[in-house]
């Protein structure tokens, strides 16, 4: 399963993420892809009616149905452009509203592709340690590539760089 969350439609990380999914389709893989700018979802309320059972969200949006498409991934790659040295809005909202995964979603591989126009990896980093945030509260979840696309400010930039290249073989690679 492939989450997007670039709100740019054929952004560099969409770009990305479709050479990921092309590498793990070459392999054999069923892949999934969910651009996150096309769900109908609201903010988390902190309300916590989804803990520690309830595996659904009280909100009646697009996110409940992406729940057990979650826990079925065996694999599971977050690409994202990199916001003011993090992860874009859309994505922080879909990783808020995956509360109900807590306590159930575990042991998966999981890889992230960032794109920005910053070339330095130390201040990519900082999208990478935000959706490790999220990652690091499952159990058994193995992070297994990271891919870093740095210096794609214009939109396709990324298909003249590594990370291009990068995202392909990671994706024949599981």
């Amino acid at each position: 399963m492939i989450i997007c969350g670039s709100p740019r439609v054929n952004g560099n990380s969409d770009l990305l993420a479709a050479q990921f999914a092309k590498g793990a389709q070459e392999a054999g893989h069923q892949v999934r892809t969910v651009y996150v700018r096309q769900l109908k979802m609201n903010y988390c309320h902190g309300c916590m009616a989804c803990l520690p059972d309830a595996m659904s969200c009280i909100q009646h949006d697009d996110l409940n149905a992406l729940l057990p498409w979650m826990m079925d991934a065996d694999v599971v790659c977050f690409a994202t452009p990199v916001y003011y040295y993090s992860i874009t809005a859309q994505m922080k909202t879909f990783i808020d509203r995956m509360n109900p995964l807590y306590g159930h979603w575990r042991d998966k591989e999981v890889y992230y592709m960032v794109t920005a126009a910053e070339e330095d990896h130390a201040q990519l980093d900082r999208a990478m340690d935000a959706l490790q945030g999220f990652v690091d509260c499952f159990e058994g979840m193995v992070v297994k590539g990271r891919i870093y696309g740095g210096g794609a400010t214009n939109k396709g930039d990324i298909v003249r760089l590594p990370a291009y290249e990068e995202a392909y073989e990671m994706g024949r690679t599981i």
